[in-house]
């Protein structure tokens, strides 16, 4: 026996051999057909934590996707781009309490064989907080007052106390959670939805934690105080505007005002408006921008400035006039040169302000070809209108073109002069 295995010890080799050589040769033809190759993974891998505690919150800045070269054959490179094979970066936090730790990040990939050269980061320190939250009553921030002779009311809130909850280092610093409004100028009641805000104890706003509910209804009752009341302002106009002229616009600024008595029943008494000192419009052609009294029932008078605004618009009627046969002139013909136009005359639509169209005749308004530059020929060519106003506008021109033909002025010939008569 102890021979035997010596003999087959001794030809052993011989058969290893061409196995060998013929496993070589395969991985050889296999590494030609299916390079390996190594690159940097194209698409971003998210960094994705497991295990965490419910009752933690993770509250440092960490990077969020790692950077991944591998090594891999083509067909296997092939398959991770274009079938999706799962790619994950891992970082396991399960058992892990309060406070900070520098964890490793695994790498999982969905297919085989591929070889990991470098990825970066290679760990991940983070902080771990335990979640806190606190009840606070909301406190209401009232800014401003109200219009002169209005009163606010006790505001009301939808709800009395919010909650606030996030990592115990945050929720440690807010001494209140708060609303604030505004009610300058406020002349009716009230209905808002507010945002809450969480303050510290130098009221600055704490970010990062979470208020529930995250917005209240306030509604507060404005009233009007005793003698005071809102009035709406009405121009008097008298008069009428130049003929050929209207009103466009009126405007009143302000266009209420509040009055005030010692005896409300005089402000009761009053129609719901105040009129103003009458303005006369008598052949206005222009706008008009005027500052105006108020007539007052005696005993009553304006809370604040007395002086009333009034502009008024006011603009030309706009008509249309029709002209016919005006003259076609020919200008910038060349010397030597002769122009016959066809036809010779054109009539024309204009729109406009009535007093400019009113006075507007044929004489005011020239027609004309521009030959500059041109040669001998027949041309179509659309005509030029001028007007005596920037006003007025140009609707049509009937025919809308004129055809002018040119031609060459024949050079007469010289005259023979006569031989003197030999007597």
């Amino acid at each position: 026996m102890l021979s035997f295995i010596r003999q087959f010890l001794k030809i052993l080799p011989t058969f290893l051999l061409p196995f060998v050589l013929a496993l070589a040769v395969w991985a050889i033809s296999v590494t030609a057909s299916d390079p390996t190759e190594e690159r940097i993974y194209p698409r971003p891998v998210e960094i994705e934590m497991i295990g965490q505690s419910p009752g933690l919150m993770l509250t440092s800045d960490i990077h969020d996707q790692i950077t991944l070269t591998l090594s891999a054959p083509h067909s296997i490179w092939d398959r991770l781009i274009n079938d999706n094979i799962p790619v994950r970066a891992i970082v396991d936090l399960s058992g892990l309490g309060p406070g900070n730790h520098d964890l490793p990040i695994q790498i999982q990939i969905g297919i085989s064989p591929v070889r990991i050269l470098t990825y970066s980061p290679q760990t991940l320190n983070l902080t771990l907080e335990s979640l806190s939250s606190k009840s606070f009553p909301i406190q209401l921030i009232l800014r401003n007052d109200p219009a002169i002779g209005f009163q606010a009311g006790t505001p009301q809130l939808s709800q009395p106390a919010a909650t606030i909850s996030g990592p115990e280092s945050l929720v440690s610093r807010v001494k209140e959670v708060s609303a604030t409004i505004d009610i300058n100028q406020a002349h009716e009641n009230i209905n808002r939805t507010i945002p809450l805000q969480a303050l510290d104890a130098n009221e600055v706003a704490v970010n990062g934690i979470t208020i529930t509910p995250d917005n209240v209804i306030v509604t507060e009752q404005i009233t009007q105080r005793g003698g005071y009341r809102n009035v709406v302002v009405k121009a008097v106009l008298v008069g009428q505007v130049a003929t050929g002229y209207r009103l466009t616009t009126i405007t009143v600024s302000p266009p209420a005002i509040t009055v005030f008595s010692t005896d409300p029943s005089l402000v009761e008494k009053l129609p719901g408006y105040v009129e103003t000192t009458p303005i006369n419009l008598n052949g206005s052609k222009d706008d008009l921008d005027v500052n105006l009294g108020l007539n007052l029932p005696n005993g009553v008078q304006v809370v604040g400035d007395q002086s009333i605004q009034v502009q008024i618009g006011v603009t030309a009627i706009e008509g249309s006039l029709s002209l016919s046969r005006l003259i076609v002139n020919v200008v910038g013909l060349a010397e030597g040169l002769d122009a016959k136009v066809s036809p010779e005359t054109v009539d024309i639509i204009l729109s406009g302000p009535l007093p400019l169209l009113d006075t507007l005749t044929q004489d005011k308004i020239r027609v004309s070809v521009d030959l500059t530059g041109q040669g001998p020929g027949t041309f179509q060519l659309v005509p030029r209108v001028e007007m005596p106003s920037t006003d007025l506008k140009l609707e049509s021109v009937l025919p809308g073109s004129i055809e002018v033909y040119i031609t060459q002025v024949p050079t007469p010939s010289p005259t023979p002069k006569e031989s003197p008569t030999v007597k």
